[in-house]
């Protein structure tokens, strides 16, 4: 099997997470990395390819160092070629970039291009992706797939995965000296940071004999239920305390940890709401998550996880992009219609999409109906803007 690890996208879940475990696997004699950003390219092998990412425990913060990280830019060509030949000498890739719109953006410089050249050879491979995205692996697939008869790639696997761990980069000087972080790369103004849990879901691998040499990652046969739990539990949660910690004038969310009242708001959004929901659709499972005791253990970890204040995460961060967050079968309105489907009244979820739609600004329908498109025909429509509309009076206690 290949002696090479490659990675797509040199952000913090690569570099946190999947360029980590593959370095400590002790596996691997090469780690490849396709990034499109030349300035990050330069600075990496300016550093002889050693890279530093900063580990948020709940003592304080470690720094890891990553050896012999080489970095290649898909869009110049002798860099796509190296690339190309790397995906032959590999037998476990990941993809973790910003968007599964990327994977065929780009042409001959694309991720699905390279993937499609590089593995046609029959050789058993892996593909993880890490995009935040349920069906990420069937829309990569399908874009590899365009290059070549589906028969090319019987030896290709793409796995959806269920990335629990935050993570996000600190470009802050003053903040990286408080917290005495390390940059990225010596001479680089920014640095990763991710919190230490690393418990990764995939998909089941299916390829005869094949063994993974990232050993930490746990296979599931069906992915759904936890996907579904880390959006409308973790997600969900994440939205609901940030929206919340907004109107509080938070900056960041680990004051949450100083404020009972909206933790324990937080906390019976994530167990009376879209906990109890996700247990009773999933229960018959038979998993100790979707279990009552199970679920509890679960959400008292991740409030602990979310308030951690060597995380450094800033509420700003959770906050952004609300318009995303509040689509249809997004984390709010997901979780809302979760809930309903299992005659939960979502209440405390509601609460916060009012004030995700205060953020956004304008009338709550005339929002939503933009931005649910033809969605905001479907019969539970109506009843979901009833709720956001009835828990705008609630916002006010919540306020500064």
């Amino acid at each position: 099997m290949g002696t090479t690890f490659v990675g797509f996208g040199f952000g913090p879940i690569q570099t946190g997470l999947m360029l980590c475990e593959a370095v400590a696997s002790g596996s691997f004699e090469r780690f490849v990395v396709a990034e499109v950003d030349q300035g990050l390219v330069e600075a990496v092998r300016a550093a002889s390819g050693s890279v530093a990412i900063n580990v948020a425990g709940r003592g304080g913060i470690s720094t890891k160092i990553l050896p012999r990280i080489e970095l290649f830019n898909p869009r110049v060509p002798e860099d796509r070629n190296a690339i190309v030949s790397a995906i032959r000498d590999s037998s476990e890739l990941a993809t973790a970039i910003p968007s599964v719109d990327f994977y065929a953006a780009g042409g001959d410089s694309s991720i699905a291009s390279m993937i499609a050249e590089g593995a046609i050879d029959g050789r058993q491979r892996i593909v993880y992706t890490a995009e935040n995205n349920n069906f990420a692996a069937e829309m990569l697939r399908e874009a590899v797939m365009k290059s070549a008869p589906a028969k090319a790639f019987t030896d290709l696997q793409i796995l959806n995965t269920v990335v629990g761990k935050m993570s996000g980069a600190v470009s802050s000087p003053a903040e990286m000296k408080r917290l005495g972080l390390s940059p990225l790369v010596q001479g680089f103004e920014k640095c990763v940071l991710v919190e230490e849990f690393n418990r990764i879901l995939i998909s089941r691998i299916t390829l005869p004999g094949f063994a993974r040499k990232i050993r930490v990652f746990e296979e599931k046969d069906d992915l759904l239920p936890f996907e579904e739990a880390k959006l409308f539990g973790h997600n969900a949660v994440h939205a609901v305390l940030g929206y919340l910690a907004w109107l509080r004038g938070y900056d960041v969310m680990s004051r949450i940890g100083e404020d009972s009242k909206l933790l324990a708001f937080g906390r019976d959004a994530l167990l009376l709401e879209s906990g109890a929901a996700l247990r009773a659709k999933y229960g018959g499972t038979g998993d100790l998550l979707f279990t009552r005791k199970g679920y509890a253990a679960y959400a008292e970890d991740l409030l602990g996880r979310i308030t951690n204040p060597w995380l450094l995460d800033r509420v700003e961060r959770i906050i952004r992009d609300p318009r995303r967050k509040l689509g249809w079968s997004d984390r709010l309105f997901g979780t809302m219609r979760l809930a309903m489907s299992q005659e939960i009244e979502p209440r405390r979820t509601a609460l916060a999409a009012a004030a995700a739609v205060e953020f956004c600004g304008g009338a709550p329908r005339d929002l939503l109906a933009g931005v649910w498109g033809k969605d905001a025909e479907d019969p539970l429509a109506g009843k979901c803007m009833a709720l956001v509309e009835a828990s705008r009076s609630g916002l006010s206690e919540w306020r500064v």
